[in-house]
């Protein structure tokens, strides 16, 4: 889930080229008792080869959606997205990083700074959560991000209008707007699960594995109460009411965001049966 979760806010961009690997992902439908409708869909940001994402059932809801809606609709606008995060991310006479965390996970941080290429002092102009999400990329693939499932269906959207459930200064600005000491809470977790994360996320998502997927987001940094309130629990809210309004303003909209936010009793499915709507889980 730390995977999953921190490149999806840490900016995953643009497309390969390799031969699709084969998936079977997550779908559900969902029905209003006046006739609305939407599709959930769980994306995967990142992934070692190009998946076979586009299913029959899947093809057939994106085809029957007038109105594509997404966490970020930019993506592949590396520049505004990196400008947007440079803005936010500003702070000056930051202190060192090793003095924004507990000393006894010091070394721990010492090997992550090696890793990314960063010393100790490199973040004074920088917010704790902005260093904290720089040092988590350390090991990410640009090439794993460009297979990222997310950008595929904007692309797949064709001429239909693609809606933002968020954009990225916002989604960047929840991180922003966390206090200092949710921010070192962030980079303790970042940390912490640094190197110990072996659960095979693509493989749970290409087998639609919703059980392995919810287990996930119950650990690292959405472990932490306040920072799950923030980062899941509130957006998944606030990304309801919005599809809500879409399908009662006389829309059929397909909606793709992370997996994750589909997953247990605070997920999308779980938030939109609460409110009266059918949701069936198709594929």
């Amino acid at each position: 889930m730390r995977k999953l979760f921190i490149l999806a806010i840490a900016l995953a961009l643009l497309g390969c080229a390799e031969k699709p690997e084969p998936a079977n992902p997550a779908l559900w439908r969902v029905e209003g008792g006046g006739g609305e409708s939407a599709w959930l869909f769980g994306t995967i940001h990142s992934a070692k080869r190009p998946l076979q994402w586009r299913t029959e059932q899947v093809g057939q809801a994106l085809d029957g959606s007038d109105t594509v809606m997404v966490e970020v609709a930019n993506l592949a606008n590396e520049r505004e997205v990196s400008a947007t995060f440079a803005r936010l991310a500003r702070s000056e006479g930051q202190p060192p990083l090793s003095q924004r965390i507990a000393p006894e996970m010091g070394p721990a941080l010492a090997e992550l700074l090696k890793k990314s290429g960063h010393s100790d002092g490199d973040f004074a102009t920088m917010d704790t959560w902005a260093a904290a999400l720089t040092i988590a990329r350390a090991d990410a693939d640009e090439n794993e991000a460009r297979n990222g499932v997310d950008r595929a269906v904007m692309v797949a959207a064709g001429s239909r209008p693609v809606a933002e459930l968020e954009g990225a200064a916002k989604q960047l600005g929840l991180f922003d707007a966390l206090p200092e000491r949710e921010q070192r809470d962030l980079l303790a977790a970042i940390v912490r699960e640094a190197g110990t994360n072996t659960t095979d996320l693509a493989g749970s998502w290409r087998k639609g594995d919703m059980v392995a997927i919810e287990r996930e987001t119950r650990k690292g940094l959405l472990a932490d109460p306040e920072l799950r309130s923030v980062l899941f629990v509130e957006r998944n809210r606030d990304w309801t009411a919005r599809i809500v309004a879409a399908m009662k303003a006389g829309k059929t909209p397909f909606v793709a965001v992370g997996a994750a936010h589909m997953a247990g009793t605070e997920g999308l499915p779980a938030m939109l049966a609460a409110q009266g709507y059918t949701v069936t889980r198709v594929e």
